[in-house]
């Protein structure tokens, strides 16, 4: 099999493949990580980006979507740096 310009060769035949498919396969998802030893569950990261993080009536933080979408990127890494106790990380 070779790999040229968005063409897929092998012996038998030539597969096209769509860019955009191929682009969103090869994008690897961001991974939130909370240290829960670390969180104060006090609600900053929630302000930021309340689609992925909820603190609840229990006072504890929890993760709505450990592998948020791209576009929520800008939101999660301002709820990264908001952090005071620094118990999120973002991993790519």
């Amino acid at each position: 099999m070779q790999w040229i310009a968005g063409v897929v060769h092998t012996h038998q035949q030539s597969l096209r493949l769509d860019p955009s498919k191929l682009r969103s396969a090869m994008v690897t998802p961001m991974r939130v990580v909370v240290d829960y030893d670390l969180c104060e569950s006090n609600a900053l990261c929630m302000a930021a980006a309340p689609e992925v993080f909820e603190v609840r009536d229990d006072d504890f933080l929890y993760v709505l979507q450990e592998n948020p979408p791209e576009e929520l990127r800008a939101k999660v890494e301002e709820a990264v740096q908001r952090c005071p106790k620094q118990a999120i990380t973002l991993e790519d």
